[in-house]
């Protein structure tokens, strides 16, 4: 028979929209497992965490709620065996704060978003900073927080425009009857 596909089965239609959910945490923790491979970059797996986070809460926050992003700043800690709940803490301030300020920033051009996006990496470079001194009970040197918050700022736009495809075909799928 030509003309429209049956629409999927009840069934089907609910894996469809859990694996539409899952997206953004599962691919966000793949990248984080694929950022932790040995390549000579040191501080990537924190690099490609915070962009991941930042971009799911301002552009699909209900797809990335607190307990995934609670589990991936656990994943964090224990691929970068940072004291476990420094990343942790860092990436749900980042996921509140950019939820908050999502209405703002959609409506924005990318430049603004991601200027945003570097203020949001020199505070959770600081924070983290701050953490990680206060747990491992000892000053920590300030130019690697600087290099690792200039690699996070530096691989935004790369990894936004990656995500924000994944994004837009979710958004194809969802429109389909």
């Amino acid at each position: 028979m030509k003309g429209r596909p049956a629409p999927a089965s009840g069934l089907l239609r609910q894996a469809d929209a859990l694996a539409r959910a899952a997206l953004p945490t599962g691919l966000t923790a793949i990248l984080l497992v694929l950022a932790a491979v040995p390549v000579g970059l040191f501080g990537l797996v924190p690099a490609v965490a915070l962009p991941c986070v930042f971009f799911w809460s301002v552009f699909r926050p209900a797809a990335l709620p607190p307990p995934a992003v609670f589990g991936l700043g656990l994943l964090q800690d224990l691929l970068t065996a940072a004291p476990p709940g420094a990343g942790v803490l860092v990436l749900l301030v980042t996921h509140g704060l950019a939820a908050r300020w999502r209405r703002f920033l959609v409506k924005q051009s990318f430049l603004v978003v991601w200027l945003v996006f570097c203020g949001f990496t020199a505070g959770a470079a600081l924070l983290g900073g701050a953490l990680q001194a206060l747990l491992l009970w000892r000053f920590l040197p300030v130019p690697p927080g600087f290099w690792q918050a200039l690699l996070t700022a530096g691989l935004y736009p790369g990894l936004a425009w990656m995500l924000t495809r994944v994004h837009e075909a979710m958004l194809r799928a969802e429109a389909a009857p």
